[in-house]
């Protein structure tokens, strides 16, 4: 099923079984065979990368996992992570039609559901002096699984006791992608900005937080310009790049 776009998904790889769409999609750029929008899609994923090198983890056939190549040369370096802002609101929107109205993002790009884990992004960027190059965007969402190894994962179908038809799901997701990315090349950026902090998991709630293998307790105030985390704890703003600072749930 094809998604009425311009671009995102009007080429599209379908693997039954790969390692990983991410490094499907990293070939498919060393070689020249990829436009911008091109999209990596499987079945079942038996190498997910995750956050933090850890793996992902999906049953084959019941959830959405695939990999997108954008070139978002437009992006200075230090506004890449306006490409995780716009891609993660893409997602929750997709989980907002679908009956997930309350999901949200766990900075930098997990999706949460109360305190359970919906899906996450893994963004590969390659650098050409001070702009981005290429994006590859790996999303991986749970869709149609009902049993997990692990009490912290859910799945849009354990939230709403509805099953999905993927290539529907995959088309609209598709279409939304394109959407939030036309806003990011068109220099919505304060707009995207202030969508997803309105959309992030705890922002302006107290919380525990691990820092430097200490529990402390913050607030969430906000994200830089950089993408670093900005949490008060003891009355003072603090900011906290990528595996800095972490969430205890």
């Amino acid at each position: 099923m094809l998604p009425n776009t311009l671009f995102m998904g009007q080429q599209l790889y379908f693997l039954p079984v790969c390692e990983s769409t991410n490094s499907e999609a990293q070939q498919l750029l060393n070689k020249n065979k990829a436009t911008e929008g091109c999209v990596v899609l499987t079945d079942e994923q038996t190498k997910g990368r995750g956050q933090r090198g850890n793996v992902w983890e999906a049953a084959p056939h019941r959830n959405i996992t695939m990999s997108v190549i954008l070139s978002p040369t437009f992006l200075a370096t230090r506004q890449q992570f306006y490409l995780n802002m716009a891609i993660s609101l893409a997602v929750l929107d997709l989980l907002r039609e679908y009956g997930a109205e309350q999901a949200q993002v766990k900075w930098p790009n997990d999706l949460y559901f109360e305190d359970k884990k919906l899906g996450g992004i893994l963004i590969e960027n390659t650098i050409n002096s001070y702009h981005l190059q290429h994006a590859i965007v790996g999303i991986g969402l749970n869709i149609n699984q009902l049993h997990f190894s692990v009490l912290t994962a859910t799945s849009l179908a354990s939230i709403t006791g509805v099953q999905y038809e993927l290539p529907v799901l995959v088309a609209r997701l598709l279409e939304l992608l394109e959407k939030r990315y036309l806003e990011l090349r068109n220099g919505k950026l304060a707009k995207l900005k202030y969508e997803y902090l309105q959309r992030l998991y705890r922002y302006q709630e107290p919380h525990t937080f691990e820092v430097e293998g200490k529990q402390v307790e913050g607030c969430i105030a906000g994200i830089d310009e950089d993408g670093r985390l900005a949490v008060e704890i003891d009355r003072e703003l603090r900011y906290f790049a990528f595996k800095e600072i972490a969430y205890v749930i």
